[in-house]
C-alpha cells in the first residue's frame, strides 16, 4: 500500500486542530478528539494518522472491486 502524502495539520491556541489535504480542509477536530489526535500523531507516522482520521485511506479491496462484473463495463 502506498504511503499517504499531502496531509498537514495546524494546532490552534483554542485547542482546535485543522487537518488539510493538498491545501484543502479535510477535518476539524475539537476537544477530546483533538487531544487524542495530537497524541497519536506525535507517537506514530503523522501522514498515516491523518489519513486514518480523515477517512482518506485505502481499504485494500480496490483490486477486487475492479474485477467485479458491475465495474467491468466492456473490459474482457
Amino acid at each position: 500500500m502506498p504511503r499517504p502524502h499531502g496531509f498537514h495539520y495546524v494546532s490552534h491556541a483554542d485547542g482546535t486542530v485543522e487537518i488539510t489535504h493538498h491545501g484543502r480542509p479535510a477535518a476539524t477536530l475539537r476537544g477530546a478528539r483533538a487531544e487524542r489526535f495530537r497524541a497519536e500523531a506525535a507517537s506514530g507516522d503523522a501522514q498515516l494518522v491523518m489519513a486514518r482520521w480523515t477517512g482518506a485511506y485505502k481499504h485494500g479491496n480496490e483490486r477486487a472491486a475492479r474485477d467485479h462484473p458491475r465495474n467491468r463495463s466492456g473490459r474482457r
